[in-house]
């Protein structure tokens, strides 16, 4: 029962087989069951995003509660709908708390919700985050009770059904004014999916007993909110489209079997272009969108649906984008809606080369792709994948253009990270969860990434052209252009090296007014940062082997006043800070190169070396090109900058 809603409704608006037969059955299990602990694994549990706002499905079920059409044949295995398990949550919330009505989730103390006999305020939201309140009505803390009344467990069987129904009593259809159990809809239709086959197996029977009808009663409403409430064809529409099919699979309902068909059908082409990138804007939540699809995928095969070629071949584009993602850490980079995760790994979900990135090298088959370019916005590269040098010692970089910001998306055009020597070189600033506060806006926007950057392209969707690259046996190159803001221009031009590893951006902008134009280099907490002199800055952890060189070279303009920043760990404005998960929040150090005035011209070009090496630089002129001679060590380059922004590589 949940007492009156007080203020937060108003903030919250808005028979036996033959040994033939169990076979295939036992593989597709163990299929079933690693795809579930990969979706614990990768999965963004740590917060909750609202999302676009969800849009109106089509009204395809003439009714929830008989079939129109007989079933679609299609791979049978189990004709059935698995519990795909709630995602990790449940480990914190052991049979004990349960019996006490407490909740716990991330980093936040346990809570007791209710009374203790299963009586829950659903209101509570002692934390004054939307993630927390979602998780709670999402019922996945339920998840050891609901195992435990699987097994035979009457007691346990008795609270997680007292608690579920209390659920289903105090937020009657339709819960949408409830921003958090709307959102969880979707992670709630399983549980009760869950929580009716414990049912079944718990009491050794075949048909639900009557005291449990209100069960299938609140499933189908759950359907026709999703059927209502789509989110559209991102991964949360795709959760949805899943587990409105289990709903039609376990109440042999097939219009709502075929509308979540549909919408799947629709999603997995717009969710997953042909080149393997997402809609997400987000590496993190692409490899979330693998597993999702592979959920998909079961879940079809499973309950007879016909999956078509369209999610097998765009999950393979995408394990594509994910392998030449991947950095020498065996990581993805933390763009957009990222904490800082491996790489999946698992043999029988990951493939080959994505198991072989993931593993540095270790297990798996070396992937053959060097530089991916990826017309959504994202270009991934190296200097090897282990063939000449331990894979830990590659260099590898990431590269932002493409389309305005969306969904997971950041401001993060033109943003590079990058690892060499086995460091992380530049980062970026990362994910701070969902809570609409000063640093989810910071780590969105320009200023969190490595960029240049004004105050006054703050808030404007901004396109970035990739206007031509070259790709070379020991150096690429990059030019990129945009407008982010009204009246302003900027371009990038970078050139990436290898033997000597280094990177060198050429940024340059125009305005119609004065602007105070910096160019961000963020780094790796623990490092110590001396400006050295106007031009050179290092940045080394205390007694580390490895340290990064930063050169802004005169190029076109000298350099005004003072050149060279430091920021870290500040408030006001914010910078310097960097999130690798969105519960641990560090003090980061940013570099910022800076020019005032209509235009800026800032060369950049970061070196990491080994501790003890010499870096230098010495500049000269050929015509109208630009000649920079660099020595990292014993080893010497020479770059060409030409007047239109062209960088290369001479020797």
């Amino acid at each position: 029962m949940t007492p009156r809603r007080h203020s937060y409704r108003d903030r919250l608006r808005q028979g036996r087989l033959t040994r033939r037969q169990w076979l295939p059955l036992l593989a597709a299990g163990v299929v079933v069951m690693a795809i579930a602990l990969v979706t614990v694994i990768v999965s963004p549990q740590h917060a909750f995003s609202p999302g676009q706002a969800p849009r109106a499905g089509t009204k395809a079920i003439p009714t929830a509660t008989r079939l129109t059409t007989p079933p679609k044949p299609g791979k049978v295995v189990q004709d059935t709908y698995a519990c795909p398990g709630y995602s990790g949550i449940e480990r914190t919330n052991p049979l004990s708390r349960l019996y006490q009505d407490t909740f716990e989730w991330s980093v936040n103390p346990p809570y007791q919700v209710g009374n203790g006999k299963g009586d829950i305020n659903w209101r509570s939201d002692p934390y004054n985050q939307r993630s927390w309140y979602m998780w709670l009505h999402s019922l996945r803390w339920l998840g050891k009770g609901i195992r435990a009344a699987g097994n035979g467990d009457k007691l346990a069987l008795t609270r997680v059904t007292t608690i579920i129904h209390d659920w289903v009593n105090d937020n009657p259809y339709d819960w949408k004014v409830d921003t958090g159990a709307h959102e969880a809809t979707m992670h709630r239709s399983n549980v009760l999916i869950c929580t009716r086959q414990a049912i079944l197996s718990g009491l050794k029977v075949k048909t639900l007993p009557p005291a449990y009808a209100w069960l299938d009663k609140a499933l189908l409403d759950h359907a026709r909110f999703m059927e209502i409430n789509w989110s559209g064809p991102g991964n949360h529409g795709t959760d949805e489209s899943i587990a409105m099919f289990g709903i039609g699979c376990t109440l042999k309902r097939e219009p709502i079997k075929q509308l979540a068909q549909r919408r799947l059908a629709r999603a997995i082409t717009e969710a997953i272009d042909k080149q393997g990138s997402t809609n997400e804007q987000s590496a993190g939540y692409a490899q979330f969108n693998f597993t999702l699809w592979a959920r998909a995928l079961k879940a079809l095969q499973e309950c007879g649906a016909d999956p078509g070629p369209n999610i097998t071949t765009r999950r393979t584009a995408l394990a594509k984008w994910l392998t030449v993602a991947t950095d020498s850490f065996g990581r993805l980079p933390q763009l957009g809606d990222s904490e800082m995760v491996d790489t999946l790994d698992l043999a029988g979900v990951a493939t080959p080369e994505m198991i072989y990135a993931g593993s540095q090298g270790v297990r798996g088959r070396r992937p053959t792709q060097r530089i991916g370019i990826f017309d959504a916005g994202y270009i991934f590269g190296r200097t090897g994948w282990g063939e000449k040098r331990p894979f830990a010692l590659e260099s590898t970089y990431s590269l932002r253009y493409g389309p305005a910001r969306a969904l997971h998306g950041h401001d993060d055009h033109m943003s590079m990270t990058y690892t060499s020597h086995g460091r992380q070189i530049l980062v970026d600033s990362g994910h701070s969860g969902y809570q609409d506060d000063k640093w989810r806006d910071f780590v969105k926007s320009e200023a969190a990434h490595n960029v240049m950057y004004s105050p006054d392209m703050a808030g404007h969707a901004t396109e970035t052209k990739l206007v031509r690259s070259e790709v070379k046996p020991t150096s690429e190159f990059y030019d990129l252009s945009d407008s982010p803001a009204p009246g302003m221009t900027r371009k990038r031009s970078v050139l990436v090296l290898k033997d000597p590893d280094l990177i060198v951006a050429l940024d340059r902008a125009t305005a119609q007014q004065d602007q105070p134009f910096q160019t961000l280099w963020h780094l790796p907490e623990g490092q110590q940062v001396t400006v050295s002199s106007p031009t050179t800055t290092v940045a080394q952890k205390p007694g580390d082997k490895v340290k990064t060189v930063l050169l802004q070279i005169p190029y076109q303009e000298q350099l005004q006043g003072v050149a060279t920043t430091v920021a870290q760990g500040k408030e006001d404005p914010i910078q310097g800070w960097h999130w690798p998960k969105a519960t641990q929040q560090l003090p980061a150090p940013t570099v910022a190169f800076h020019r005032n005035g209509r235009s800026a011209t800032i060369l950049s070009v970061i070196v990491p070396a080994d501790s003890k090496a010499a870096v230098s630089y010495q500049t000269r002129s050929t015509g109208s090109t630009f000649l920079v001679d660099l020595t990292v060590g014993t080893l010497h380059t020479t770059i060409a900058v030409q007047a239109d922004g062209s960088l290369s590589r001479l020797k």
